[in-house]
C-alpha cells in the first residue's frame, strides 16, 4: 500500500510557476511582489455536510480550490499560493488521480500554486489554505460602504440551492437548466477577473457562499449601513423557468448558498465603470438596491410600492 509520502508525490507534486520552494521541504518559500499586501484565507470542504459521499472526484479538487479562489477575488486580490490538507478513509489511487487531476485544473485556470500540505487518515475533509497579494491600502473590504451605494450581484445566483433541493430529491428541475444549475453546484466560477477589476470601484464587497440575505449582513454590519432590495430587480427568471416555482426561486436566490458569487457596494456614479466591465467580462452584473442608512435595517421593494422587513436568512454550519 502506497505511504502518505507516496500519495502526496503522486498526486500533488507539480511544478510551480512563482514559487522559490514548494512542496518536498518542512514549508514552502515565496516572495510577495513589493509593495503589495499577502492576502490569506482558508475553507474546507466535509463529506456529508458539504458534499455527498459519492460526489466526483474531480468536481471535488475543481471546488476545493475555487471556493478559496473566490475569497481572494472578493477582496481584489490576485490568489497566487494553495496548501491542501486531506484527510481520506482510505487511500484509493483513482479517487485520488481524478481529485488531483480536478483540482490542478482549478489551479491551472486561476494561476495557483500548490507548495505544500498534508495528509492523514480519517472522514473525508479537505481543508485548503489559499494566499493572494493586493497592492497595499487597495483591498476591497467589508466595512468601506456608505449609505446611497448601490448594491450589485454578479452572475446567477441561486442556481447551486436548486441543484443540491434536486439532488435531495425536493424538486424537479427542468430538463433545459438541470446541467446549468448542476455545474453551478459542482464546478464554482469564482469571479477573479470582476474582483480585479473592482479595485477602486467598488466601497465594499464579499463573495456569495452562505447565502445573499446572510452573507450581506456582514457588509450591513461592518459598514454599520442598511440595505433596501429591490424585488423588481434580482435575477430570478432563470431560477424560475428551471424550477417552475416563484416562491421557491425567490428563496434560492435570497438565501440559497454555495453560487460563489460577488456580492458588492459601489457609489452611483460608478454605474456606467459597472455596466463597462459587465459587457467587457461578459458577465451579468444586477444592481439590486441601495444601501440605507443603520436605522431603516434591511427591508424588500415590492413591485406595488411597498416596503417589508427581511431577516438575514442564510446556511449557519451549526444551526442548519
Amino acid at each position: 500500500m502506497a505511504s502518505e509520502f507516496d500519495l502526496i508525490r503522486q498526486h500533488f507534486t507539480r511544478p510551480t510557476r512563482h514559487t522559490d520552494l514548494a512542496g518536498g521541504d518542512d514549508a514552502a518559500l515565496w516572495q510577495s511582489a513589493p509593495g503589495h499586501q499577502l492576502v490569506v484565507s482558508t475553507d474546507m470542504l466535509v463529506e456529508g455536510r458539504h458534499f455527498f459521499p459519492d460526489a466526483d472526484p474531480a468536481d471535488l479538487g475543481w471546488k476545493s480550490l475555487a471556493v478559496n479562489v473566490s475569497d481572494i477575488a472578493a477582496m481584489g486580490a490576485t490568489p497566487r499560493w494553495a496548501l491542501l490538507a486531506i484527510a481520506l478513509p482510505d487511500a484509493d489511487a483513482d479517487w485520488l488521480a481524478a481529485f488531483a487531476d480536478g483540482f490542478y485544473a482549478c489551479a491551472e485556470a486561476f494561476g495557483v500554486d500548490l507548495v505544500g500540505g498534508d495528509t492523514t487518515r480519517g472522514p473525508r475533509n479537505l481543508s485548503v489554505t489559499i494566499c493572494g497579494e493586493v497592492p497595499t491600502g487597495t483591498a476591497i473590504r467589508r466595512d468601506g460602504a456608505h449609505a446611497g451605494d448601490d448594491l450589485w450581484l454578479s452572475g446567477q445566483p441561486g442556481r447551486a440551492a436548486l441543484a443540491l433541493w434536486h439532488l435531495r430529491d425536493q424538486l424537479a428541475l427542468d430538463p433545459a437548466h438541470r446541467d446549468a444549475c448542476l455545474a453551478a453546484l459542482h464546478r464554482p466560477q469564482p469571479r477573479a477577473a470582476l474582483g480585479l477589476a473592482l479595485r477602486g470601484v467598488a466601497s465594499a464587497m464579499l463573495d456569495v457562499s452562505d447565502g445573499l440575505l446572510g452573507d450581506l449582513g456582514h457588509i450591513l454590519d461592518a459598514s454599520a449601513v442598511g440595505a433596501q432590495i429591490s424585488a423588481a430587480q434580482l435575477p430570478e427568471s432563470a431560477l424560475i423557468a428551471a424550477c417552475g416555482d416563484a416562491a421557491l426561486a425567490r428563496k434560492a436566490c435570497l438565501s440559497g448558498g454555495d453560487d460563489y458569487e460577488l456580492l458588492f457596494a459601489a457609489p452611483a456614479r460608478q454605474r456606467d465603470a459597472i455596466a463597462s466591465l459587465s459587457a467587457s467580462l461578459a458577465l451579468p452584473l444586477h444592481r439590486i438596491g441601495t444601501l440605507t442608512p443603520s436605522t431603516t435595517g434591511l427591508t424588500l421593494l415590492a413591485d406595488d410600492g411597498t416596503s417589508a422587513p427581511l431577516a438575514r436568512t442564510g446556511f449557519d454550519h451549526f444551526t442548519a
